[in-house]
């Protein structure tokens, strides 16, 4: 896959040959330096963008092949999103945040049970009614978590989840991600500036210069001694 933006001399490649297949239930880190194009990479696979040449293949569809409506109905479906900001509605509460996926979806059945569920499993059993804008930045991450798992996605995929908590909210969101994945078999592909505050994961991807490499160490041809 490839994505490269303008023309002529302004043009800009922002990833080069990027290639990889991620097997389901994986917890996925995307890492790299500022720049180095590991937002576009998760804008590519999220389909809110599109790759300039290659394929984006989820659940077996080629979703290059897929309209712009058919693009937002697949997203809404088969994709969950966690950005670094929880986004939540602030003069909707706590559940209907949660319900906001289905609603979109129109898919309402066993909707608020589900939801109800999945604010239970990440704690907040007891804020669901509270208005958005009542509740803690981390309980609203909590919150943002559950409304990304609604819809029972293929993936869920996370930009920045911890970059504006601190540090100890954070080891929170970061062991709940971890645990609703291991106990729904739910894949994750996280996008981080932090590799640290992650842990053990089950796989790595460094992106560097546009370039995707398995694993964290400097390739080979990008060794520096001193």
């Amino acid at each position: 896959m490839n994505k490269t933006y303008g023309e002529g001399d302004t043009k800009v490649r922002a990833l080069t040959d990027v290639s990889f297949s991620i097997k389901k239930g994986e917890f996925v880190l995307i890492v790299g330096s500022s720049g180095s194009g590991k937002s576009t990479l998760l804008n590519m696979i999220g389909l809110l963008d599109r790759p300039t040449s290659g394929q984006v293949l989820i659940d077996g569809t080629n979703t290059i092949t897929l309209g712009d409506n058919q693009v937002s109905s697949f997203r809404n479906s088969k994709l969950g999103f966690i950005f670094q900001f929880s986004n939540l509605l602030t003069d909707l509460t706590v559940l209907e945040n949660v319900l906001l996926p289905r609603n979109i979806q129109h898919s309402n059945q066993n909707a608020m049970t589900e939801a109800k569920n999945l604010l239970k499993a990440v704690g907040l059993e007891s804020q669901m009614n509270k208005r958005a804008n009542k509740i803690s930045g981390g309980q609203a991450q909590r919150a943002a978590i559950a409304r990304g798992l609604i819809n029972n996605p293929t993936i869920v995929l996370a930009d920045e989840p911890t970059g504006n908590l601190d540090s100890i909210t954070a080891e929170t969101i970061v062991q709940l991600m971890k645990s609703m994945a291991k106990k729904l078999d739910q894949t994750f592909i996280i996008v981080t500036h932090d590799r640290q505050q992650f842990g053990e994961v089950d796989r790595v991807i460094t992106i560097r210069d546009g370039r995707a490499f398995e694993g964290e160490d400097l390739p080979h041809e990008m060794e520096i001694k001193v």
